[in-house]
């Protein structure tokens, strides 16, 4: 994972970020990186689905075609999928995206349904989603050009929790909601601490806040459902520090680099332990020469393993990004 590097002062005789990227090139000319975390790390699609590519025959390497993803590759390693030359890697990117109800987080739909991909601005590049919201919820997803990067966000170990406003009927019991945080087993599926509380109790419906850190296929719906309150509509609010905030349904907004660095902790680069150097995006400011590194991510929250280039944004606390409240209204109707 690369991003655009920015100047950096420091003591004499300091190893400088170009030293760094030099010295980076030289180790990936023997060691590389996985032929799979490769192509992911393209946007093309996610690790696991380009080793499936691989197995089915349709990758080649230097005229080759392989058949494992057991395969170390460099820059200068020319790689085919379907018979069209793989993209550099470009930097790691992240979009908020407001989706709407009624679209289904996938490239196709054996159902012909529409996709949130066939409703994204074309100004946009090949992004793939981290994680998936149902085709009937709606709220904050998160778009990326990096399929290493998704894959990161999507890991229960990254400690980032999803927040979710949701609609369920009936009247709850805010006891039974307070027993979740200890987890919950249904159908021999094990959920972990679930954070829950009564929002609003209506006539025949209720608002509550869900936050989980795993994110189970339908989590929330199943958990709520097995407490007796079936779910009429479900929000996500937040990722981790990323927030829904005012994004209009449909509307798609970039999350600026520095915030990306400075939320992820400062870990180095994937990209650039596999030697491959990236070009900063086109709306890419000039770096400004400022020192200093963002300080590590929460202590309730494991840093990712990923390591960034380093940043002087922000030395106080780190703000949630996209803050406000979503416009969304809760109904009072049943």
């Amino acid at each position: 994972m690369e991003f655009a590097k920015q100047a950096q002062t420091g003591h004499k005789g300091a190893m400088t970020s170009q030293d760094k990227t030099t010295q980076s090139q030289k180790d990936s000319d023997t060691s590389g990186e996985r032929i799979a975390k490769r192509i992911a790390r393209a946007g093309i699609c996610s690790r696991r689905e380009a080793e499936q590519r691989i197995q089915e025959g349709r990758v080649s390497v230097n005229g080759e075609v392989i058949s494992s993803p057991a395969l170390n590759v460099t820059a200068q390693d020319k790689i085919m999928i379907d018979g069209k030359r793989l993209p550099q890697a470009d930097i790691s990117r992240l979009w908020r995206y407001h989706k709407p109800r009624g679209l289904i987080v996938s490239a196709k739909d054996e159902k012909g349904r529409e996709t949130i991909f066939d409703k994204l601005p074309e100004t946009l590049p090949r992004v793939i989603s981290v994680g998936r919201l149902d085709y009937d919820s709606e709220g904050l997803l998160l778009l990326t050009n990096d399929g290493a990067l998704a894959r990161h966000l999507e890991l229960p170990s990254t400690g980032w929790s999803r927040r979710y406003k949701v609609r369920v009927q009936g009247r709850v019991n805010e006891e039974t909601l307070e027993s979740l945080k200890n987890g919950i087993t249904i159908d021999g599926v094990r959920y972990g601490e679930i954070e829950a509380s009564l929002e609003t109790q209506m006539t025949s419906n209720a608002w509550v806040q869900i936050s989980i850190k795993e994110g189970k296929n339908r989590e929330v719906r199943r958990i709520m459902e097995h407490l007796g309150h079936p779910v009429s509509r479900l929000i996500r609010l937040s990722y981790g520090p990323f927030q829904l905030g005012r994004l209009e349904k449909g509307q798609v907004e970039e999350v600026k680099q520095a915030v990306l660095i400075e939320q992820l902790g400062g870990a180095e680069s994937k990209s650039a332990k596999a030697g491959i150097d990236s070009p900063p995006p086109r709306h890419a400011k000039k770096p400004q020469r400022k020192s200093g590194a963002s300080k590590s991510a929460a202590k309730n929250q494991r840093k990712p393993v990923l390591k960034l280039a380093k940043s002087g944004a922000g030395k106080g606390k780190k703000a949630p990004v996209g803050r406000g409240k979503p416009r969304t209204k809760p109904s009072r109707k049943g």
